[in-house]
C-alpha cells in the first residue's frame, strides 16, 4: 500500500508540472503526455485491483474447498 501511495502522489505531482508546462508554454505536447500518463496509471491501477480482488477471494476461497 506505501508503494501504491507513493506512486499516486508521483503521478499527481507529474500531471500538475505537465498541465503547468501547458499553460505557460501552450505546447499540445504536454496535455498528451498528462493523458498518456493517465491512462498508464489507470492501467497500473486496474491491475493492482484485479490481484487484490484475486489475492482476496480467490484464493481464500480455494483453500476452504481443499
Amino acid at each position: 500500500m506505501l508503494i501504491l501511495r507513493l506512486v499516486l502522489i508521483l503521478v499527481t505531482l507529474l500531471l500538475v508540472l505537465s498541465g503547468g508546462m501547458y499553460i505557460f508554454t501552450r505546447n499540445r505536447r504536454y496535455l498528451e503526455f498528462a493523458w498518456k500518463t493517465v491512462r498508464f496509471t489507470a492501467l497500473l491501477l486496474l491491475v493492482f485491483v484485479l490481484l487484490f480482488v484475486l489475492e482476496r477471494y480467490v484464493l481464500v476461497a480455494w483453500r476452504v474447498f481443499l
